[in-house]
Formats: structure tokens, sequence, C-alpha cells
């Protein structure tokens, strides 16, 4: 049966120019590339499918219905913090740390909303 996600997708008006930006900015690499869409894999090999999108974005908040981010661990939060930071993205809150959670929300170039995550302890 089902094992896993294997990737999710975002669409774009420029796949190739947001999947250069992941690769940048996050350190992700294509793994995939048509010309039209570009699948992106972090370092733990999960994935992104940037496609085409069509038609105009709707305004969105963290709280609209639907997907809202994707969390992405990190190992050493602070220095993935200010690796960011220095790239000049948009940042959505300032960084927290609750009971050994630390998190921090910001936006991709499309404005599609991300998050740092590290946990202390792993989820079971």
């Amino acid at each position: 049966m089902i094992v896993g996600i294997e990737h999710t997708a975002i669409a774009s008006p420029d796949p190739q120019k947001l999947a250069q930006w992941y690769v940048e900015t996050l350190g992700f690499v294509i793994n995939y590339n048509s010309g039209k869409t570009a699948f992106i894999k972090a370092p733990n090999g999960s994935m992104f499918e940037i496609i085409t999108s069509e038609g105009a974005r709707a305004p969105q908040t963290m709280k609209d219905p639907g997907f809202r981010h994707a969390a992405l661990t990190v190992s050493d939060f602070e220095a993935a913090h200010e690796k960011i930071k220095a790239a000049g993205v948009k940042f959505l809150t300032e960084p927290a740390d609750s009971k050994g959670v630390k998190t921090v929300f910001f936006e991709d170039p499309d404005g599609n909303i991300l998050h740092l995550l590290k946990r202390e302890t792993p989820l079971p």
C-alpha cells in the first residue's frame, strides 16, 4: 500500500526560475528538468515538482483552506536562518523556540509559504 509521499507540486509562472531559487537559496538540486517542469530534491531525498501555472494567484494567508506551507527540516537552525536572511528572503514571522521546537515562516519568490523547522526531539 502507500509507503510515503514522493513529491508535492508547486505551480509557478516561471518554473525554471523558481527551481533555481530553491537550488541557490535552500540547497536543493534539480534532478529532472523537462524545460517546462522541474523536480527539485532536498538532501534527504524529499522533492517538489515545479509545474507551469495558469491564471493569476489569489491573495493567501497562513490559515486559508488547503495546503499552507512546507516545513523544511534543518540540522542547524541558526545557520540556516542567517543564510536565508542574507539572501533577502521575506519572513512572515520572527524565529521562535517553544519546548525544543525552533520555527520561522518565510516565502519563496512566488509567495509560497515555507517553514524552517528544527525539533530537539523528532515526532514519533
